[in-house]
């Protein structure tokens, strides 16, 4: 599939139905495959900080997640194919664990928040087998102290439970950083950095409405929800403005 490079951080110009499709190859020949989740926020964090960089553009896929990205694409003549959001990319591998009887294990949120997503899920989908569940709460790798006693455990519990498919959401950076460093640890195939969706998963964060999404404004809607965001949503105008008054070399094709 092309990639794209967007001030620095690699996206792969790949549909949903085509992310989809490549995590049930690589289950099914058993191959380790992590995916990150992208968005303007991810972007414009990266450009000042290298090290975040470096592991967002180490995974093997990176979706298109945030519109802002679609539009910047487009405008430098290097168009995505669609925008593929890390919650509905998330609820695309539920449904494909229901149908294959695959085992799935949530690691992130805080206390009570993955039990009560996956609750949801099993409401949803019966026959699902959530093999496993975490908050993010332990001492780890996310948190910079490495070889803890409380993440050994962790792992092993997830070995031991040998899901198909690993979400972890710790945010930004934090779960990048884990996955980097435990990936080798870890012998499940599909691993996925999906931030904040056990939150939407467990009903604590209400997902913008349909239209809201179809137009693009999801941010705006979470904004009118949370105001307290603002400072975070402001990197979208900030990201937008940079695209637009800067060099077509901004948004490159790569190999």
């Amino acid at each position: 599939m092309k990639k794209i490079d967007i001030m620095g951080t690699r996206i792969d110009n790949v549909t949903m139905d085509e992310a989809v499709n490549a995590c049930e190859k690589k289950i099914a020949s058993g191959e380790q495959y992590i995916i990150y989740t992208p968005n303007t926020e991810f972007v414009m964090m990266a450009r000042k900080d290298e090290e975040f960089k470096n592991l967002l553009n180490k995974s093997d896929l990176n979706i298109p997640d945030g519109i802002g990205l679609i539009y910047a694409a487009k405008i430098k003549k290097h168009p995505l194919k669609e925008k593929v959001a890390g919650y509905d990319l998330t609820v695309n591998l539920i449904r494909l664990a229901n149908q294959k009887k695959l085992k799935i294990y949530f690691v992130g949120g805080k206390p009570g928040i993955a039990g009560r997503a996956a609750q949801n899920i099993k409401n949803d989908f019966p026959d699902i087998n959530i093999v496993g569940i975490s908050d993010g709460y332990f001492k780890g790798t996310h948190l910079d102290i490495q070889g803890h006693e409380e993440e050994k455990r962790l792992i092993d519990d997830i070995n031991n439970k040998a899901p198909d498919i690993l979400f972890v959401g710790f945010g930004a950076k934090k779960q990048e950083k884990w996955i980097e460093y435990n990936k080798g640890l870890i012998s499940t195939k599909i691993i996925v950095g999906n931030g904040g969706t056990v939150d939407g998963l467990a009903g604590e964060v209400k997902r913008a409405p349909d239209i809201y999404i179809k137009l693009g404004l999801e941010w705006f809607y979470r904004l009118m929800k949370e105001p307290k965001r603002i400072k975070r949503q402001m990197l979208l105008p900030k990201f937008m403005l940079k695209v637009i008054f800067s060099g077509r070399d901004i948004i490159k094709e790569i190999e």
